[in-house]
Formats: C-alpha cells, structure tokens, sequence
C-alpha cells in the first residue's frame, strides 16, 4: 500500500517513541494531556455530558474528578500502545495481568471455542497479550483473534493491526467475522475471540434496548448471535486498572450453553457485568464516543424482546 509521504517520519517518530522506557513516555502522556485536556479540549463537552448523565447523583465536583481522570488515562492509554511495537514479554507479563485463564485451557482440551465479551476500559490494546498466559499458544490448530472495525485511514488502520499482532493474535473485520470463525471450525481449528460489545449496534443487529448507566441503551446482540450460532463458549473479560501502566483482566464465565438459555440472556449478562466493571473505576472507560447520540426507548425493541428494561 503507498501512503502520503508524510507518513513515512510519522512512522519513524512512533517507533522511535516506542522505543523509550515507560518512564519517558508517561513524562510525554503527561504533556499530552495538558495539550488534550487543556488546550485542545477535545470533546470535553461530550464526555462532560456522558459522565453526568450516567452519574445523576454524582456531585458537580466528583463529576469533573471522573473526567480529568479518564483524560489523563486516555493519553496514558495512547502511550502504552505505541509501547507495543518493542516491548518484551517479560514487561508485559509484569504490566499486564490475567486472572483465570485455566477457564480457556480447559474448554481448549475439551475442543470447544471461546468469544470473549470485551470493552472499552483500561488498555483493551493489551488485551492480545492472553497468549502470554495460556498453556495453549496461537499455532496451527488454535487461533487467538479479535474483532475489530476497519479505521478511515489505511495507514493507521495497517500500523494498528500490527500492533495487534505482537503476541501472535490475528484480526477480523466485524463485517465478515461470522464467516472467518465458520471457516475455522470447518477447518478442524479452536479460536478464542475477542468482540468489543460496548459499541453502537450494527444496523443489521436485532434491536434490544435495555437500561445502562442510567441511559436506555440500544446493545449489541450481534455478539450473541454468533454465540448461538457456532456454539461458542461466552466469557467476559473484567478489566482493572491497578495503577498506572499495570492492569488485570479476569475472565469470568457467562455461559457455555447458550442454546439453554433465552434470547438476549448472554447480552444481558454481559452488560450487567460491564457496568459494574465501570462502576468500580469509572476514569478507565472511554467516554468520549456519542454513545446516547442516538436517542433509543424501550418501546423500539423487537416484538420478541419482552426483557428490555433490566
């Protein structure tokens, strides 16, 4: 792919930037955020309005506490990835902690594939990284991926799949992701998959408006769809961030019987299970998508969806 020339010294910048201990690059995301937050008010308005109506009973000055602190994590988040492209194992095992991973190993050995429901909180960058804790490893017969949208620009789109790639995982176009795991299956391969469920529907997704953060919230069900489908394993990853630099995820099971269960239970789940992991720290979410832009009720789901309001 050619790019415009100016990509080229972009290019060298980041990896030279990458190349710097954390240390430096906190020094950097530092001044970053005074840049972001302080001159360049990026979508302050936004994530000023998302916090305050998801936290109605949360004072003004509690409520601008959550936003400059998301603000600093979200420049401290920007850091961390370009990290990526030269980091060790060995750091990442100590920055990035997984807790239950003996969850996937065995439904492994029992030949069973995985979708992990995941979001936006902490470094969902560094999630990839679970091929640091697993006895199984991405190879012939087992493939670690994640969903992801295509970006607008094609050389951030090929920089960040690179990224991506750095502990052997592979990515798929949510548009044609139902077809790469029904080829994998039929291939004889396991997969553990990553969806990032807290996005706006798709508009092929069955409509299901439930009550998130105060909010009524169209969810994605797409993410359970193919659950049912290919009969896949459904488990969520808890993020935490325990201090700066250094996270946890615990993967917590949702189900490994979906067809036992009703239409939209996982995503229900799923989205309990979310909102609590925001309530916990609510800084390390990012809050600043148009997640409520458009305007949804419960009156619009699907004639099926009697379990809407949550």
């Amino acid at each position: 792919m050619k790019y415009a020339w100016y990509y080229t010294p972009l290019g060298w910048i980041l990896n030279g930037m990458a190349r710097l201990p954390f240390r430096a690059l906190y020094i950097i995301s530092d001044l970053l955020f005074v840049v972001v937050y302080h001159i360049a008010r990026y979508r302050r308005d936004v994530v000023k309005e998302n916090i305050a109506t998801s936290f109605p009973d949360m004072s003004e000055k509690e409520q601008k506490k959550v936003a400059r602190q998301f603000y600093r994590h979200f420049t401290d988040y920007f850091m961390e990835t370009i990290k990526l492209a030269h980091v060790s194992d060995e750091e990442m095992r100590r920055r990035m902690e997984f807790v239950g991973t003996d969850i996937i190993d065995r439904y492994f050995d029992e030949g069973r594939s995985l979708a992990m429901y995941f979001s936006h909180c902490g470094n969902w960058e560094w999630a990839p990284s679970i091929t640091l804790w697993t006895r199984h490893k991405p190879g012939a017969e087992t493939v670690f991926a994640q969903v992801y949208r295509p970006l607008t620009n094609p050389w951030f789109d090929a920089y960040f799949l690179k990224l991506r790639s750095r502990f052997g995982s592979v990515s798929y176009d949510k548009r044609l992701v139902f077809r790469d795991l029904l080829r994998l299956r039929r291939d004889g391969k396991l997969s553990i998959t990553g969806f990032m469920s807290d996005q706006k529907p798709s508009h092929n997704d069955t409509v299901h408006v439930l009550k998130f953060l105060n909010h009524p919230t169209a969810i994605i069900t797409g993410t359970e769809t193919i659950v049912r489908k290919l009969d896949l394993v459904a488990i969520y990853w808890d993020m935490e961030k325990l201090s700066r630099g250094h996270y946890r995820i615990t993967a917590r099971l949702i189900t490994d019987n979906a067809a036992e269960l009703p239409q939209f239970a996982i995503t229900d789940t799923y989205t309990r299970m979310l909102e609590t992991t925001i309530l916990r720290q609510p800084s390390i979410w990012l809050w600043s998508h148009r997640r409520w832009k458009n305007k949804v009720d419960y009156s619009d789901n699907t004639p099926a969806d009697t379990r809407c309001n949550g």
